[in-house]
């Protein structure tokens, strides 16, 4: 039953509008009385996917990588959402960082960002990517775009000390901004040979069915938070 509060809401639309505006808003007052299911699933999402070659689909052919498999599950739902590729294969958080105002255009609701890899696999310091993406993720909220953290784990023969400053940066700059994280892009996969392109470092094609499958309620979680 629809509540007193929602038609009011419905009513209010058409307050004081010609009768030629209340005709044209006569479909969202009916998508407002019916409920909210037809609006979300109208409504068009723009998010992109910013990150390394990981999110470019490094070596997969190009509808097998993580953003066409990640924005096929959701349109499969009936959602209106469109994922932007913005990963390029190589790029530390410094390259992330030099790139992010271009890369992410106008429009944009969402970003998953998924950096940090290559300055952990060149041994950079973690302060490196810990201040990268603190910087990343200020750009982001000033431009009142939402973000979906996408953490990394160090490789444990680079030593403890430097596994605990570089694992740690992800949950800590997740609660310092309170956005969202996906502890760790590769669950699952890092550990399976099957899964993994000869390199053993990025997922081949069923490895990325398996990422996708694993951060997909958190994407659709993300998707529905967004205003």
């Amino acid at each position: 039953m629809t509540s007193i509060y929602v038609r009011r809401r419905a009513l209010a639309i058409t307050a004081g509008l010609s009768f030629a505006r209340r005709m044209a808003a006569g479909f969202l007052v009916w998508a407002i009385l019916s409920g909210n299911n037809v609006m979300a699933a109208s409504i068009p999402r723009i998010l992109v996917a910013f990150g390394d070659s990981l999110t470019a689909g490094y070596l997969l052919p190009q509808d097998k990588g993580f953003v066409p498999v990640l924005e096929r599950e959701p349109k499969a739902r009936g959602l209106n959402v469109t994922v932007i590729n913005g990963g390029v294969s190589g790029d530390t958080t410094s390259d992330g960082l030099a790139r992010l105002d271009w890369t992410i255009p106008d429009g944009t609701q969402g970003v998953i960002l998924e950096l940090g890899a290559n300055d952990m696999l060149r041994g950079l310091d973690p302060a490196i990517p810990r201040a990268n993406l603190r910087d990343m993720l200020t750009k982001l909220r000033e431009r009142r775009i939402a973000v979906l953290l996408v953490g990394m784990k160090a490789q444990r023969n680079l030593g403890p000390a430097y596994v605990t400053a570089f694992d740690s940066l992800y949950p800590d700059l997740a609660r310092e901004f309170k956005v969202p994280l996906y502890p760790f892009f590769l669950e699952g996969v890092a550990s399976e040979p099957s899964l993994s392109l000869q390199d053993g470092l990025h997922p081949n094609a069923q490895g990325v069915e398996k990422i996708v499958s694993n951060i997909l309620p958190q994407v659709e979680d993300f998707l529905a938070s967004l205003p």
